[in-house]
């Protein structure tokens, strides 16, 4: 019995042994950054929302055909929907037209009917050669006869690159280190007028955001007469970047169909007492 016990404590004291070695060769890495810190690349790079903002229409960019072309030939009666982006990005700005185009694929508006998408490289060295062959490709994806003439893929110079860029809010700069341009990703709606309505920031999308984010600048003109009341009952929500039941209107819209319904039930018989006030009177 004592040797078992002496067997199970050695067994014990070189577990701890071999763990204290272990905790003492473990020297724990300081982090490179604080957590109030930002990253050096990122510095500078973002999405400032200008929503309420007109942007210039007269801005003058080339179209995937080369033509010059300004942003006024896309507006004036219906939303369009602009995404910021450069064509040879090697990751972000695919993710972000993939997931666009997959949402896109699940609403029931073709692209060129109800609204429009515009595509603007914000790489002023890019020109309208890559700008096709990106139009070309999701073209394919979207798999839509008919729509071609909806979507557009643009390139301009400095000047304009910066004007429009500026006038959205979106912040890049070029990264020396991994050689492409650091930015973010959002899909700006705007108003047939040139009105910045709506930003749906990310690279994947809720076809129900996106369709409610081009009836909204639309005023609800685009939707049909469900759409509109699906409107009504949703608000966008900032800090879910999303669009969510909104209490007040759905309580209002609760409140109104009560009063129908009440009403419905009450004609009869306010019909049937009319009619007994009547032969009442003429007895």
């Amino acid at each position: 019995m004592q040797t078992k016990i002496q067997r199970v404590a050695a067994a014990a004291l070189l577990a701890f042994s071999l763990a204290s070695s272990a905790f003492a060769a473990y020297e724990p890495k300081a982090p490179d950054l604080a957590a109030t810190e930002k990253i050096k690349e990122l510095d500078g790079v973002g999405i400032e929302e200008k929503l309420g903002t007109h942007l210039d229409l007269n801005l003058t960019f080339k179209d995937e055909n080369g033509e010059t072309v300004t942003l006024a030939k896309y507006m004036g009666s219906t939303p369009v929907i602009f995404s910021p982006v450069y064509y040879s990005c090697p990751g972000l700005c695919n993710f972000h037209l993939n997931g666009l185009t997959d949402a896109l694929k699940l609403v029931d508006w073709n692209v060129g009917d109800k609204f429009k998408v515009v595509a603007v490289s914000f790489d002023s060295k890019e020109g309208p050669d890559v700008a096709a062959k990106k139009k070309a490709s999701y073209m394919k994806v979207y798999d839509r006869a008919g729509t071609e003439g909806g979507w557009h893929f643009l390139t301009g110079d400095e000047a304009a690159v910066q004007a429009f860029t500026s006038a959205v809010g979106f912040k890049f700069k070029w990264s020396a280190e991994a050689n492409e341009w650091a930015h973010a990703s959002a899909a700006i709606v705007v108003t047939p007028d040139g009105k910045i309505s709506r930003y749906l920031p990310g690279i994947m999308f809720d076809p129900k955001d996106v369709k409610l984010a081009l009836n909204e600048a639309s005023s609800g003109k685009i939707g049909t007469f469900v759409d509109q009341l699906v409107l009504y009952c949703f608000q966008y929500n900032p800090h879910q970047s999303k669009y969510t039941l909104y209490a007040f209107n759905l309580m209002k819209l609760g409140g109104a169909l009560m009063v129908l319904v009440l009403a419905l039930w009450l004609l009869p018989v306010w019909v049937r007492s009319r009619r007994a006030e009547a032969k009442a009177a003429r007895s």
